[in-house]
């Protein structure tokens, strides 16, 4: 498994808007490519801080397709919201305890 983090921003009049498009129009976006498994977006408590959202993908080239096919339509989705500009790490998973995920690995 792999896992995509993410970092960003937004702007603090944009934040409930965000959460609206990240819903409606990113997330199935995502769900429909290849080896994509899960969303995970993180909010912080303080309005000001940045954001992190994880995604996770069955094999890294499934991350690396997403990234170069079709991040620059979900970046432009996005960037109205943001008040920085996205940053993003890869990672290797070892261990999941989702079981929903072994499944869908093993399949």
């Amino acid at each position: 498994m792999f896992a995509r983090l993410v970092e960003f921003t937004p702007k603090l009049a944009k934040q409930d808007e965000l959460l609206k498009v990240l819903r409606k129009d990113v997330t199935p976006i995502l769900k429909s490519q290849a080896g994509f498994l899960e969303f995970l977006p993180f909010v912080p408590d303080v309005a000001a801080e940045k954001w992190v959202a994880i995604t996770l993908w069955a094999e890294k080239r499934d991350a690396e397709r997403y990234e170069i096919e079709v991040y620059p339509k979900v970046a432009g989705i996005l960037n109205p919201y943001l008040s920085t500009p996205v940053n993003f790490r890869h990672y290797n998973v070892e261990t999941s305890l989702c079981q929903h995920f072994v499944e869908a690995l093993t399949a």
